[in-house]
C-alpha cells in the first residue's frame, strides 16, 4: 500500500504546492478528518471516495486495505504526533510519503516570536496527564501542549492550580491558520475561566521557580494525627528510593503509604515514575491529596483497603516496590507482589526489629526471591532502621546478606 500524507492547517483556502496539487488531481480515494474533509472538498476530482478518520480506528483501516493508494489529509507535520505514526505503526509495510506543514505548536511559536528548540512538547490528546504533570514537577522552562475537547486549556489551568502550579504564563492559539484564529495571554488564574474554540494549543513559559528540594523533612507532611513516629524519616526516605533505583524504573508500588512521604518524595525526584499507593486506613486517602496537594506531585494513584483482598489484575505490573507496613501478613503480601513483579523488579522493605527482618528474608524465600543489599542507618534516639532489597533469583545474583 502507498499513502500520500498531505498537512493541512485550519485555513479555509489552503494554498497547495503544484506537487501537491498533482497527487491530489491523480488521488482516487482520499482520507481524513470530517473537519479536514471540509477544508479541501473543492480540490477533490469528481467520483472519489472519501474515508473519515473516526474511531475505532481499525474500521478506518479495515477499508484502507481494500485500496493500493490512500491520499491523507492530516493536522500540520503529520510525524508530530499525527497520524503517519499510527499509519507506521498498524500498516509497518506501508510505502509513506509526506508533505507537511508546521505544526500548531510551531504556528504558535511564531505568532510570539518564540524560540522554540528547548520547548518541551506534551501532548494531551487522548493521553492521560501524565507527561505534563512530569514537565510541571521538573520545572521546565517553556511547555508547548495539544490539547483535546476534554483537557482543554480551563482543564489544564484548574489541575496547575490544584497542585500549586501558578508559575506560568500561557498563550493559548485557537485556530491557528483560519482567519478568525486568536492569540492571547493569560496567568493561570485568568485562564481557568476561560473557553476556546477547538483545535487550539497552549505555549507556557515559567514566570518563577517553584521549590523542589531533595528530602522533604518530617515535619512539613501533613501526619496522621500528628505522629511523627509514622513516617518514614527524611534520611531512610532517601535511602529506601536509592536502594529501589528508581531512576531506571517504570512504575513503584507503595504498599502501606500512611502519610505518602515515600510516593511523594519518590514523584517530586523521579516524576516520569507511574506511582500506585496502597492504604488500609481510610486517614491516607485524605492524607495523600493534602500532602500531594501541598509538595505539588500530581499523579499519584491512591487506592485504600486490604492490600491482600485488592484487585490488581487491571494495575501496570510493578518493576519496584515498597513495603511500607505489612500488618503482620508479610508472607502473603511477598507471594501476591512477586506474582506482578517485572522480572527484573526490585522489592525493598525497612525493618525496625530483628523480628520484622526475619519475616522479611524468610518471606522472600517462599516467594522465591533472594536478599541482594542491606544496609543500616540510625537517626538520633531512634532505632537502627535495616533497609532490604530483593530481586528473583537469578544465577548471577547472589545473597550479600
Amino acid at each position: 500500500m502507498k499513502f500520500y500524507i498531505i498537512g493541512i492547517n485550519d485555513n479555509p483556502n489552503p494554498q497547495f504546492t503544484d506537487e501537491v496539487l498533482s497527487v491530489i488531481r491523480s488521488g482516487k480515494v482520499f482520507s481524513g478528518g470530517i473537519r479536514h474533509h471540509g477544508i479541501v472538498e473543492e480540490f477533490l476530482p469528481a467520483h472519489t471516495q472519501w474515508i473519515d478518520i473516526t474511531v475505532p480506528l481499525e474500521h478506518v483501516f479495515q477499508q484502507y486495505l481494500e485500496h493500493p493508494e490512500i491520499v491523507v489529509f492530516a493536522s500540520g507535520d503529520p510525524l508530530f504526533y499525527g497520524f503517519a505514526n499510527t499509519i507506521q505503526n498498524k500498516l509497518p509495510d506501508a510505502d509513506i510519503m509526506l508533505f507537511p506543514i508546521f505544526n500548531s505548536l510551531q504556528m504558535l511559536a511564531h505568532r510570539m516570536v518564540l524560540p522554540y528548540h528547548d520547548m518541551q512538547i506534551v501532548s494531551l490528546t487522548g493521553r492521560p496527564w501524565d507527561a505534563l504533570d512530569q514537565a510541571l514537577i521538573e520545572g521546565k522552562r517553556k511547555i508547548g501542549i495539544l490539547t483535546d475537547r476534554e483537557k482543554t486549556p480551563a482543564a489544564i489551568a484548574a489541575r496547575m492550580i490544584h497542585y500549586g502550579y501558578t508559575n506560568y504564563q500561557i498563550t493559548v492559539g485557537e485556530l491557528l491558520g483560519n482567519n478568525t484564529e486568536s492569540i492571547r495571554t493569560f496567568s493561570v488564574d485568568e485562564l481557568i475561566n476561560e473557553t476556546f474554540r477547538f483545535p487550539n494549543c497552549l505555549i507556557m513559559e515559567r514566570t518563577r521557580l517553584r521549590s523542589r528540594p531533595f528530602g522533604i523533612i518530617e515535619e512539613d507532611f501533613h501526619l496522621l494525627n500528628g505522629r511523627k513516629k509514622m513516617i518514614t524519616k527524611m534520611p531512610v526516605r532517601l535511602l529506601t528510593l536509592s536502594m529501589l533505583d528508581l531512576r531506571h524504573r517504570h512504575v513503584f508500588w507503595d504498599i502501606g503509604f500512611c502519610t505518602g512521604s515515600v510516593s511523594i518524595e519518590a514523584k517530586m525526584q523521579f516524576p516520569h515514575l507511574k506511582i500506585i499507593a496502597f492504604e488500609q486506613r481510610e486517614e491516607g486517602k485524605e492524607l495523600m491529596e493534602i500532602n500531594s496537594r501541598k509538595f505539588g506531585t500530581p499523579g499519584i494513584t491512591s487506592i485504600i483497603g486490604n492490600f491482600m483482598e485488592a484487585d490488581l489484575s487491571d494495575l501496570p505490573a510493578p518493576d519496584a516496590v515498597f513495603i511500607g507496613g505489612h500488618g503482620g501478613e508479610m508472607h502473603t503480601i511477598l507471594k501476591k507482589v512477586s506474582r506482578f513483579l517485572s522480572p527484573d523488579g526490585i522489592i525493598v522493605f525497612n525493618a525496625v526489629s530483628s523480628e520484622s527482618e526475619t519475616l522479611f528474608i524468610e518471606g522472600i524465600k517462599h516467594a522465591e526471591m533472594e536478599a541482594t543489599g542491606k544496609t543500616s542507618i540510625t537517626i538520633d534516639n531512634y532505632n537502627t532502621i535495616h533497609v532490604l532489597a530483593a530481586r528473583f533469583k537469578t544465577t548471577d545474583n547472589h545473597s550479600i546478606i
